[in-house]
This record gives structure tokens, sequence and C-alpha cells, in this order.
């Protein structure tokens, strides 16, 4: 390979042209120089780990993390953090060493808004109902989470515990806790996640949100729904039985929560009355 088809994304790291766009990739070529008490930390592992955060920036620097009394890597492009945390850990998750999952949710409090971190521990302590081979979940144990939490006195320790008591095991994505998060802020009651609904004929599927006691849920629909006619045809179907087995559901599109998530969470406010819900019960 010619030195023209290389570039330097780091002193001393020389990669093919074009190949270093992504946070992933960056990190792979920069772990090639770093040593092996170094750890990818802060917004780098949670981008790694993968958790969903806003947007990837253009040419985000990458946080890496080593022990004190160790010196933190200094390099273009690099944010280096020197910890004396004890507590913390190396994880390693697709071939590259990540501080531990706990540690990185306190680490995430001064950076990230509330809903976001709020969104990183839902997705920590998930068990979902599909699991994938190789990464078995949960990732964090939310007794796990709750001790770290509760014993971490670095910077953003009111935030991490502040968000701690809004974590849940359920939600499915991002938006799903941002969905539950603005129907908490409208003063509803706290809905159940990812409910298995049955019929006499069998099982319909899974609510996204519900509050059984009034049969009305709350579904948060990615542009999939719209654009997937194999899933348009699908929710058809699943939409008709849940009617029909005396459930009022909210479909909220991604654009619509994105435009009015306030008048998106009255929507359901809505429904529930209806059903006879009121705010002093």
């Amino acid at each position: 390979m010619r030195a023209t088809d290389l570039e330097a994304p780091f002193s001393g790291v020389r990669v093919p042209r074009g190949s270093a766009t992504t946070v992933a990739a960056r990190a792979r070529a920069l772990s090639t120089v770093l040593g092996d008490r170094v750890v990818f930390s802060h917004l780098t592992a949670a981008r790694l780990w993968p958790l969903e955060l806003p947007r990837e920036q253009d040419n985000e620097p990458l946080h890496v993390a080593v022990r004190h009394p160790g010196r933190a890597p200094r390099r273009r492009g690099v944010v280096g953090h020197a910890i004396a945390d004890p507590e913390v850990r190396a994880v390693v998750r697709h071939g590259l060493r990540l501080t531990d999952g706990a540690t990185l949710f306190c680490h995430l409090a001064p950076i990230l808004r509330l809903e976001d971190l709020v969104a990183v521990g839902d997705a920590l302590v998930r068990e979902p109902f599909r699991q994938v081979a190789g990464d078995r979940r949960q990732w964090v144990a939310r007794g796990a989470l709750e001790a770290r939490v509760a014993a971490y006195r670095g910077p953003g320790a009111p935030a991490a515990r502040r968000a701690l008591t809004l974590v849940r095991s359920g939600a499915e994505s991002r938006k799903e806790t941002e969905f539950r998060l603005a129907l908490l802020g409208a003063g509803l009651p706290e809905p159940e996640l990812q409910v298995p609904v049955h019929e006499a004929a069998g099982f319909i599927g899974r609510l996204d949100t519900l509050y059984p006691r009034w049969k009305v849920g709350g579904e948060y629909e990615g542009d999939q729904h719209r654009t997937d006619r194999v899933q348009w045809d699908r929710d058809l179907i699943r939409y008709e039985r849940l009617a029909a087995a005396g459930f009022s559901i909210v479909r909220v599109a991604a654009a619509s929560f994105l435009r009015d998530p306030a008048g998106c969470a009255a929507r359901v406010r809505a429904r529930l009355l209806d059903a006879g819900w009121r705010p002093d019960l």
C-alpha cells in the first residue's frame, strides 16, 4: 500500500485513507498504540458498548482513561483521564477495553441530559425478551448499578442518583425511554413496559407501555412501521385484535413525538380519562 493511500488519525497510527470515519473505527486504530492499562471511557465507551446517545459529532474526540497515578494519554483527538476511583473495572467488548457499565453510567452523569442518562440506565439493566447470541443481557444488574451509584462521589454524583430513580428495565430503545418520561412528566401514572397481551385466540403482541387497569397503552413507532410493508400489515392486524379485546392504544409516530412530545402525552392522558382514570386516583 502506498503512503498516499494512508492517513494518520493519531500520532503513530497509520490506517487506509477514509477508513477511520466513525468512533468505533478510530478507537480500533488508536487501540493499536494504547497500553494494556488504558481503557476507553465516557462518551467513547458508551458509543462502543454500544449505547444509544445523541448523534455522533464529526471528529468527536476519543475519551480514554488510566488508573491514577498513571498519566492520562495525551494525543491530538484524544481526551485523557486519570481516575483515582478504585471501583473502576475494565471490561472487554467487541475486542476493546472499556470502563464497566456501572462506572460508565456515573461518568456520563455530568455530560448527558437527564433523559439521555436515564436511557443509558434503561439499556444497561434491560432484560430483553429476545437475547442476542454472544451478548447476553442484562449488561449490569439493577442491584449492582444501585450500589455503584450510591457509593460514587465523583463529578455528577447527584445527577446519577436522580437519574437512577427513573431507570426501569423494559424500554427497547432510547426513544421508548423518552416516551415513558414524557408520560411521567405530564403527571400520568407509571406505565408497565413491554407487556405481553393475550386474548382467547392466543398471543396478540407486546405493548411498549400499558396501563392494565384501564386497558390503555402507548406505542412509539419508528419510521420502519410506515416504510416496511410487512411491518405495516402486521401492525394493522395487531391493532385490530387489540381493539377487539378492549384495549385503547395511542400510536405515536417518531416525527410527531420529535415535534411535540407533550402533545403525544396529552393524547394518552385523554384516553386514560375516557377509560375512567382520574388524577387523584
